[in-house]
């Protein structure tokens, strides 16, 4: 059986209106270290995969480290794009309002991106640790559960929500991860 730890970064030091690419801030930054010291001592070993932003670089690299390997970058797992012509100051409150509805509601780019994310989860055949997103890792959980809406879960920063891959292919959830009213800035 197959076992997939999603993991959400570490708490950014810029809001999505200020920069799109942030590193951790100093709360993040220990969160990381935290949630690689629970995964060293719950996961016995497994390939590192991250999206290629640098707050989930930089939380990966924490557990990456203690193992002693390289994370390997996945563009499939990374944040959702925010649409064309929506400025940096905007990108906020799309953001809310995108996560009040559906991916149906969004349309073909969105629904693809999604349809990419859920292909990824399924393709990896090996026990690994993702690094990614709050949107990434509820389009999976959507997915799982047949349910349309991008916000299923509110996982918290360093969340851990456990899969698991059957005998039959499919994945089941095993552990939601961590819930909080995280802040969308």
């Amino acid at each position: 059986m197959t076992r997939l730890w999603l993991v959400r970064h570490g708490r950014a030091a810029a809001g999505w209106n200020a920069d799109r690419d942030p590193d951790l801030d100093e709360v993040g930054r220990m969160q990381a270290e935290r949630v690689a010291d629970r995964l060293v001592s719950d996961v016995a070993r497994a390939e590192v995969f991250t999206s290629p932003l640098r707050r989930c670089r930089s939380t990966a690299s924490a557990l990456a480290t203690r193992w002693g390997i390289e994370p390997v970058i996945h563009d499939e797992i990374a944040e959702i794009p925010s649409p064309e012509g929506v400025a940096m100051a905007g990108r906020v409150e799309w953001l809310r309002n995108a996560m009040a509805g559906t991916w149906t509601d969004l349309g073909e780019p969105f629904v693809d991106y999604r349809d990419n994310v859920v292909r990824f989860a399924h393709s990896v055949q090996v026990d690994a640790v993702l690094f990614t997103h709050f949107v990434a890792i509820n389009a999976v959980l959507g997915a799982i559960l047949g349910d349309d809406r991008l916000l299923v879960r509110r996982v918290d920063n360093c969340s851990v929500t456990i899969l698991e891959r059957g005998p039959d292919e499919t994945l089941r959830i095993v552990v939601g991860g961590e819930e909080a009213d995280s802040l969308i800035r």
